[in-house]
């Protein structure tokens, strides 16, 4: 996987950077695991916005992603590698034994025809799925799950990875991308492998319509506005200033917003990274 730079026909392909899509072998998604999805342009259900910036955008269907790898002991044969527009990362059609389809995160050096299996005792091997206690130490791993049988949450956008580092009774150690280090229960599955299309972060949009196509509208900074819409609004001149601060008066930059009493921090060995 690599990445494409654009010659600059157009002012708005001059800095445009975007990811090779050489690894895509369909354009044409599943349709029985397609399912509508709906814009909410920022507003809640009483039609009040609640959330600024956010509207328009290409129209999207939501393709189902097979999270939980439940369907244990049965081979499925990868059909095709495909872009999801709702997410950063690829997406793997599988054919399971029995003539199911379902799509899987789609991990690094997936091809196209190998054969994936989930479950206990299978062999740790890219693309399969088994709980943590039948995975060897210092493998790498993706689609974490945080309770058995609920389905991957930890380590799914593009290019992420975990590593399992140690075991010790009923729970496993697990290295996070961020640099955190918490415990998981054995018995929570994860995927062998990291997650594909590594190169995303590597990615430049080149103009402001790009993100309209994502459905994020132009953003005002909160020093260009008055003192009745920001804390940091008003001034004479090009003044800015005040301590930096969201528009309900939050403090940004370092201040801690993490309660003190949450309930996962008894997992949690390392904090990440600051």
């Amino acid at each position: 996987m690599a990445v494409r730079k654009i010659k600059p026909v157009t002012p708005g392909q001059r800095h445009k950077i975007i990811g090779a899509r050489d690894n895509i072998t369909s354009t044409e998604p599943e349709k029985s695991l397609l399912r509508p999805l709906k814009k909410s342009g920022g507003r809640n259900n009483s039609g009040r916005m609640t959330m600024r910036y956010i509207g328009g955008g290409h129209k999207r269907r939501y393709r189902e992603i097979d999270f939980s790898r439940n369907k244990d002991g049965m081979t499925a044969t990868v059909k095709t590698i495909e872009y999801d527009p709702n997410r950063s990362a690829r997406i793997a059609l599988l054919f399971y034994e029995d003539g199911e389809k379902r799509y899987i995160l789609a991990p690094q050096g997936l091809q196209v025809g190998q054969t994936v299996i989930s479950g206990q005792g299978v062999a740790p091997e890219v693309g399969n799925a088994l709980p943590l206690s039948d995975i060897p130490l210092g493998t790498i791993i993706h689609n974490i799950e945080l309770k058995p049988g609920r389905g991957g949450a930890m380590a799914r956008s593009a290019g992420s990875y975990a590593q399992l580092v140690a075991r010790e009774g009923k729970y496993a150690t697990v290295k996070l991308p961020s640099g955190e280090t918490r415990m998981v229960l054995v018995k929570c599955k994860a995927t062998v492998g990291s997650v594909s299309n590594p190169d995303h972060s590597l990615e430049i949009s080149g103009k402001a319509g790009r993100s309209r196509w994502h459905g994020r509208r132009p953003r005002t900074r909160g020093v260009a506005m008055n003192p009745v819409d920001h804390p940091m609004g008003g001034g004479e001149g090009r003044a800015s200033g005040g301590h930096p601060r969201s528009r309900t008066g939050l403090p940004a930059k370092g201040y801690k917003t993490r309660s003190k009493k949450k309930y996962s921090d008894k997992y949690i060995i390392e904090k990440r990274k600051k």
